[in-house]
């Protein structure tokens, strides 16, 4: 019975671990504590609005059939 417990314990601590990686698109056994630097979250968020933009554009250009 002991053994089951831990084993769930460090299965939970190991899927926790694992879950924050995929969240962040992160290779799955990297650090993920790890801050990203500041200059690669300018670049994330630049290009996320760049994407918004694009798509809000492409959405009041388009054509009604």
């Amino acid at each position: 019975m002991k053994k089951i417990v831990w084993g769930l314990i460090i299965g939970g601590v190991f899927g926790f671990l694992v879950g924050l990686n995929i969240g962040k698109n992160k290779p799955i056994l990297s650090n993920p504590f790890e801050d990203k630097v500041f200059s690669e979250k300018i670049k994330d968020t630049a290009g996320d609005v760049i994407e918004k933009s694009r798509e809000a554009i492409h959405e009041a250009t388009k054509k009604e059939e």
